[in-house]
């Protein structure tokens, strides 16, 4: 049983893609199970199989701490690792080769807590994978794009497992600006061109200051481009997940 936890910014397409993922794992013979980690999600565009909201409600988190829905985020952040040996006895009880897990919107919410170290732990480190989002809308810019490329690297920085890097809603761009992206991920020099070319402001050089320090860190490599209105990408990360976990061998079920 492989864990693939999805994380991003709000609004890059987390949950959707978990459904679609979930949906070409249905139709590629892939066994798989959803689990929702978000306490205030409203609406979610798949079934979940395990979902925290079933332990932890928002509303009743508002009123038992007296905060706003930010502070009751937070406050159910933590309460997850509280809740998690029964989670745990729930997911440990399918059997199923991946667990795709849903995170809360926000990603400090789950990146930055100490409470998604628990989970981690107690789902296997060794068997755990971070799939991370990064929203075209943020990456348009180059020093949007330096922004979302330091939010991923502080996330795996924090967890310490693998992860694989996805440009998402790629049906929303054009295919100049997706590539683009790509090449900015893929070909270091391309993006601190674009970066010397922005206009000279403290953004800008703040920008190229990150930039020296990922390059240096080794933070660049490979980026996929996915859509879940398309299903662009999704078997690539499936591949990717095979390379991590078993060296690129199929462990489909017979």
């Amino acid at each position: 049983m492989k864990f693939l936890f999805f994380i991003g910014t709000a609004g890059s397409g987390k949950s959707t893609l978990v459904g679609a993922f979930k949906q070409w794992c249905d139709d590629s013979g892939v066994d798989a199970t959803v689990v929702n980690m978000d306490p205030g999600a409203e609406s979610l565009p798949y079934t979940a199989d395990v979902d925290i909201r079933e332990w932890i409600s928002l509303e009743e988190v508002m009123s038992e701490y007296s905060l706003g829905p930010n502070g009751a985020q937070i406050v159910a952040a933590d309460l997850m690792a509280v809740n998690i040996s029964k989670m745990q006895e729930i997911i440990f009880g399918y059997d199923t080769d991946y667990v795709l897990v849903d995170t809360p919107g926000q990603l400090e919410l789950f990146a930055f807590r100490e409470s998604s170290n628990v989970l981690v732990d107690s789902f296997g480190r060794e068997d755990s994978m971070l799939i991370y989002l990064s929203d075209p809308s943020l990456c348009r810019s180059p020093n949007g794009f330096v922004t979302a490329m330091v939010l991923g690297a502080l996330a795996q920085f924090r967890l310490q497992i693998p992860m694989i890097n996805l440009l998402s809603k790629a049906d929303t761009l054009s295919e100049e600006d997706e590539q683009r992206m790509l090449d900015w991920y893929s070909v270091p020099d391309a993006l601190y061109g674009d970066l010397l070319d922005a206009d000279t402001n403290p953004e800008t050089v703040v920008g190229l200051e990150l930039f020296k320090a990922m390059e240096n860190t080794g933070v660049f490599g490979e980026i996929r481009s996915v859509s879940s209105e398309t299903m662009v990408g999704l078997e690539e990360i499936y591949a990717a997940a095979q390379l991590v976990f078993f060296g690129g061998e199929d462990n489909q079920r017979s």
